[in-house]
């Protein structure tokens, strides 16, 4: 079963105990293990004691750890580990509460509310072990909030430094001198590693000593067990299997269009991809490469920073015009103090971590988002992810503070997404006044769905594969020794991408560090599966909708659709009240998770691309052992 988790990326929270000896109602929490038998104490108990405790407790961790976030500052470091304590010390005197219950004859979901206190995660460590725990990931976390990368190569001072949000996501985005990528990718790395790679093994220890108090092996399989499902593992590996076709085809097709620009020693046509022009400092989604590889580029691409930026939006309206759609489908309207109080872009006078996130302050009144945001296409759909999460928040308020989160972690992440794909459309595009022109034809549509493979597709071996690393390191398979040997293994077996100067464990590389999630102790399988989730969400929508199947998928937008909101709604208000596989059910009419609704979507695409990939002699997959040269690049001649 899913533990309660805060809904804040890695930090966690508590309340001091009260006196030497808990009082909780009718309850002590010092007697015998199993030796409770009443239902109604336990309500008792969860309703009247846990649930105020619990939500004062948590907002002043989550009030902390925001602080922290965006203000990173020494002092605002030592409050939120401060609370962080607090919300240790509290989650460890839940559970012995929860465990002094002989839960056998209890209901359901009685016995479902006692469990999500029993398995605390880090909180069950010693406490001295729990605040080493909270200050390494605090400090791996900070390693990458700060990071800057310096002497550029051009720059008339060599000692001007470059922040990774907005200027390294920029230069990234939009260069194609495969010298300056290099400067900008390798950079981050040497910048984020080597101070990280002698706290991980410290890190792994700790979590998998605290994954064994939650009777489970490792961490990894600790993260697994929020799944609810006997081998999580192989559900993720036979997902995985089903979507890989079309990205060999993808990778294929784009690796030829690469090739054309950078050389084909650099870019060879049977080889993996070089990690560092895919327009992405993780080569995570390609959408940067846009026009580089439409597959008719005198038709239009549909890529709107152009007219955001022509038509002077500012950032408010940009969720400003995110709200209007959730709000649209007759879901709740953020509260006042959302944009009062959210940090929507990167201030001028004091470090923050820009990587986008939603808040729950759990007081049911406090809902926040935190992001750099910039005026493009990109940071638009991120809007849209994070007004999901916030919107998940909304509807499942009102639920006990232990059934507050989404029915598995992927739902949480599927929600802004599904929304995002109606977003997307050409026609809700033009008809919110973002595209000036709506050409609609075969050549045309094959662009727009190219644009979004470029952000779906490319993105699930990476979703897939960030985890796969880590419960590698966490069973033992993967040691300090070998961090990054294995990384780059991963990188080029599942994703087909290559590094493009030699990274070595030797040197202290710690190359999976440069991305967020790996310092800050937050799992990412959870993108992965929103990712298979979304799409399915988007077709049982558009059918409630009277949308689909008579118009296809990909044309499919929900907007004003009370009918697909309430469906959304309905599958947002259980929050974790249930097992997934029952929310699923009732909200879309299947018990499984199945990535046929996101073929289906891409199946015009994949058909041009089998037919261009064949048509070059282009063959899907990659020759893992191939490098590109390590010498200086000069552009092929025209």
């Amino acid at each position: 079963m899913q533990p309660f988790t805060m809904r804040v990326v890695a930090f966690v929270l508590p309340l001091l105990l009260l006196g030497s000896v808990a009082v909780h109602g009718q309850i002590t929490c010092e007697e015998p293990l199993g030796s409770v038998t009443s239902e109604p104490a336990a309500v008792e108990y969860l309703d009247n004691t846990y649930n105020p405790e619990a939500q004062d407790v948590f907002s002043a961790y989550v009030g902390a750890a925001w602080d922290f976030q965006t203000n990173i500052t020494d002092y605002n470091q030592q409050q939120m580990l401060l609370e962080a304590a607090n919300y240790g010390n509290f989650s460890k005197e839940s559970r012995q509460c929860s465990l002094v219950f002989d839960r056998a004859g209890f209901t359901y979901d009685t016995n479902r509310r006692l469990e999500k206190l029993i398995y605390v995660g880090a909180s069950a460590l010693e406490e001295d072990k729990y605040n080493e725990y909270n200050k390494i990931v605090s400090d791996m976390e900070t390693i990458y909030s700060t990071g800057t990368v310096c002497d550029r190569p051009g720059d008339p001072d060599p000692n001007t430094c470059y922040p990774l949000d907005p200027d390294l996501y920029e230069i990234m985005a939009s260069s194609q001198d495969y010298n300056e990528l290099i400067w900008a990718w390798e950079g981050w790395r040497d910048t984020c590693g080597p101070e990280m790679k002698p706290l991980y093994p410290r890190y792994v220890e700790l979590a998998n000593e605290a994954a064994l108090l939650n009777d489970q092996p490792d961490m990894g399989a600790y993260w697994r067990s929020w799944y609810e499902m006997e081998d999580f593992e192989a559900e993720v590996y036979r997902l995985w299997d089903q979507v890989q076709p079309l990205y060999q085809q993808l990778h294929a097709y784009v690796r030829r269009r690469l090739s054309q620009i950078y050389g084909e020693d650099y870019v060879s046509l049977t080889g993996a991809l070089p990690a560092h022009i895919l327009g992405n400092m993780w080569a995570q989604d390609w959408m940067s490469l846009g026009e580089s590889v439409m597959p008719y580029p005198e038709k239009p691409v549909y890529d709107v920073t152009d007219e955001l930026i022509r038509q002077n939006y500012t950032v408010d309206e940009m969720f400003w015009l995110s709200e209007d759609f959730f709000v649209s489908m007759g879901l709740i309207p953020s509260p006042q103090s959302f944009w009062d109080d959210s940090m929507f872009e990167k201030p001028d006078d004091r470090n923050v971590t820009c990587h986008a996130s939603a808040w729950d302050f759990y007081n049911k009144v406090d809902f926040r988002i935190k992001m750099c945001t910039r005026i493009n296409h990109d940071d638009l759909i991120t809007i849209h992810h994070e007004m999901g999460h916030t919107q998940y928040f909304f509807q499942y308020a009102p639920q006990p503070v232990e059934y507050r989160d989404g029915a598995n972690p992927g739902f949480h992440e599927a929600i802004g997404d599904v929304i995002a794909l109606s977003v997307q459309t050409p026609q809700h595009l033009y008809d919110v006044g973002l595209i000036p022109e709506l050409v609609i034809d075969p050549e045309s549509d094959l662009n727009f769905l190219m644009q979004m493979a470029l952000q779906k597709l490319a993105f699930l071996p990476f979703g897939f594969l960030v985890d796969v690393f880590r419960w590698e390191i966490f069973d033992g398979r993967v040691t300090e020794y070998n961090y990054n040997e294995r990384w780059w293994q991963l990188r080029t077996e599942i994703q087909g991408m290559v590094e493009p100067v030699r990274r070595s464990d030797l040197h202290l590389d710690f190359d999976a560090g440069a991305k967020y999630h790996v310092p800050a102790d937050v799992p990412y399988i959870r993108y992965f599966v929103s990712h298979i989730l979304q799409f399915q969400f988007h077709e049982a929508l558009c059918i409630e909708a009277g949308i689909y199947p008579t118009t296809p998928l990909h044309h499919c937008d929900v907007y004003n659709s009370h009918e697909a909101g309430a469906v959304l709604a309905g599958l947002m208000k259980e929050g974790a009240s249930k097992h997934w596989q029952d929310t699923l059910e009732a909200a879309i009419g299947t018990r499984d998770m199945d990535a046929q609704p996101l073929v289906d979507y891409f199946q015009p695409l994949m058909d041009y691309l089998v037919s261009e990939n064949n048509k070059n002699g282009d063959v899907p997959g990659w020759d893992p052992n191939w490098r590109p040269p390590q010498n200086g690049w000069t552009p092929p001649a025209k």
